[in-house]
């Protein structure tokens, strides 16, 4: 077994506070936030059951950590309402439109610009 493998197994959770394993070797009945979503269920206020571990450079301390929940008490997805899809198109629609001109963008606003390049960049366009 090598260190790295054996810092990342933690059947018993004596090390880490809860069971951990390394990347790709987690038990059956576990899953991830993104792989329940795409069975279709959501975690349902459950705490989490267990964690995978692997070496990541690109973090400060070393590893990346993704969190497991039980499939059996996970809860399915809530169904979209036509409320909730009223809501999340205004909400959308205000994600496109620029506060400056007021027109639909066709795509979400860049948040660094705060408004269309069009306005941020006047000086830049074209001349046809």
């Amino acid at each position: 077994m090598s260190p790295t493998f054996g810092k990342c197994y933690d059947p018993t959770g004596a090390l880490h506070g809860i069971p951990t394993f390394p990347w790709k070797y987690a038990p059956d009945g576990y899953a991830t936030r993104r792989q329940l979503r795409d069975r279709g269920l959501r975690p349902g206020g459950q705490p989490v059951a267990a964690q995978v571990m692997r070496r990541s450079r690109h973090r400060k301390a070393g590893v990346s950590i993704a969190y497991l929940y039980r499939i059996d008490m996970a809860k399915p997805v809530r169904p979209m309402t036509p409320g909730r899809a009223a809501a999340l198109a205004k909400a959308m629609r205000a994600r496109r439109t620029c506060p400056k001109c007021l027109t639909d963008a066709g795509y979400c606003i860049p948040t660094s610009l705060g408004m269309c390049p069009a306005c941020a960049y006047p000086g830049d366009q074209p001349v046809r």
